[in-house]
């Protein structure tokens, strides 16, 4: 998005917002998921902020073009998570517990779509991890419990009903191409329980390590990418983070410990305003379900996948004998 190209009404969106005198637009941070749009980082002269990054949307004009299974579907869904997002940033506001960018601006432009984001970088979560040690997973973690823990039993207005981007309503081509029949047949039954829970949050719906931004200098991270928030259990978030950044034998060493550490990092968000006692066992007897929900998805999206392990079959096994 070279300056020449970029739309003088987006130029004026963001110089307004910003207070700019002028504005360069600058390296291509990730372009989108099926050829959605770009992120950009964006500099500005003559204001406080030095950049700021757009994450410019794009409609396919023949969203059947766009790739993937289902097309009608998908883009449907993608159009839908867009929304999400933006009516997410701007209407939903964090603490310091579970930092996000703030929203500076968001604009429609016909089948164009614009969200002015703060630049994560400047406020020091300048590094970004597709693997991560054991205190970045403890740091994601209480990112987590400090998220469920603030939105607990706070009603999803304006986002997906049912946050994650697996879940079963969005997903029937997948469900339709599973092998596993068993699993199949009990798909809506897991997807009920869940749904069923006493203790519901807002999860992020997407939280890979990839979608926090991490410090160099201190131990807390910074998430983003929600195009996918909305309501749920918490495990959901928990669930697919840890299946994320652990390799199947990590899976039986260490879950359990790290469990203990997010559940030790939720008493101390919601500090006494609800039963803590309750909630824990709760969502401690969900894990399993969640996790087969997300091993439900990948088993239908794509049965070779890594993440396809006997530490999945094995909770997946339990939840079936409990159903």
């Amino acid at each position: 998005m070279h300056q020449s190209k970029m739309k003088e009404e987006y130029q004026d969106l963001i110089l307004k917002a910003t207070g700019a005198r002028s504005l360069t637009p600058g390296a291509t941070v990730q372009t989108l998921w099926s050829g959605y749009g770009q992120i950009v980082r964006v500099h500005l002269h003559g204001c406080p902020h030095a950049s700021v990054i757009v994450k410019h949307v794009v409609f396919p004009q023949q969203p059947e073009q766009a790739g993937g299974r289902g097309p009608g579907l998908s883009h449907q869904r993608k159009v839908r998570s867009y929304q999400v997002e933006t009516y997410w940033y701007q209407n939903y506001a964090t603490d310091a517990g579970c930092r996000i960018p703030q929203c500076v601006a968001a604009g429609s432009f016909g089948n164009e779509q614009l969200i002015v984001l703060e630049d994560l970088d400047r406020a020091g979560f300048d590094l970004r991890k597709d693997s991560v040690n054991q205190a970045g997973v403890k740091a994601c973690l209480s990112w987590l419990a400090n998220f469920h823990g603030r939105f607990l039993g706070v009603e999803p207005v304006g986002l997906w009903q049912t946050g994650t981007y697996w879940h079963l309503e969005t997903r029937p081509e997948e469900l339709e191409a599973m092998g596993d029949k068993m699993l199949k047949a009990a798909a809506g039954k897991i997807d009920s329980a869940l749904s069923g829970c006493r203790f519901k949050t807002i999860v992020h719906g997407d939280a890979k390590p990839a979608n926090f931004c991490f410090s160099a200098h201190r131990c807390d991270v910074a998430a983003l990418d929600f195009q996918y928030v909305g309501g749920g259990c918490g495990m959901k978030d928990v669930a697919y983070f840890l299946d994320s950044c652990l390799d199947e034998q990590q899976c039986h060493r260490l879950v359990p410990v790290l469990l203990d550490f997010y559940f030790q990092e939720l008493k101390a968000s919601v500090s006494g305003r609800v039963d803590f006692a309750a909630l824990e066992s709760e969502w401690r007897e969900m894990f399993a379900y969640a996790w087969t929900d997300l091993y439900r998805f990948l088993l239908g999206w794509m049965p070779g996948h890594w993440k396809i392990n006997s530490y999945s079959r094995k909770l997946a096994k339990e939840v079936l004998q409990k159903i």
